[in-house]
């Protein structure tokens, strides 16, 4: 049975319009950890001077929480989800300059409302 998870089966809300939760799978979570490079730093530090966005930290926060969620989409395949309700993201630092990033949400097995 090949499973997959539709990135528009992945929302925050706690049920999808259009679909019935059939079953729940449980808690799943993607983690991934990140350091800032020293010349990121060193780029980062410079843009501030300027002031406005900080684009190398954005681009940076960006792919750190995609890879998290899609780590947290492949652990809901694992489990044999077809989506994921309730998603959210926390990060902590773990160390100077070295920040968790987690998505989390409840796996379940949706099917079209009849």
């Amino acid at each position: 049975m090949d499973v997959s998870v539709n990135a528009a089966m992945v929302t925050t809300a706690f049920e999808l319009p259009g679909y019935r939760i059939a079953k729940s799978m449980g808690l799943v979570r993607g983690v991934t950890v990140r350091s800032r490079s020293i010349l990121g730093t060193l780029g980062a530090s410079l843009q501030t001077v300027v002031g406005g966005n900080i684009t190398l930290f954005e681009d940076m926060c960006e792919q750190t929480r995609e890879q998290a969620l899609e780590l947290m989409m492949q652990h809901a395949i694992e489990r044999g989800a077809n989506a994921v309700i309730g998603v959210r993201y926390d990060a902590t630092e773990v160390m100077q300059g070295v920040t968790e990033v987690i998505a989390y949400g409840t796996a379940v097995q949706a099917e079209r409302a009849s």
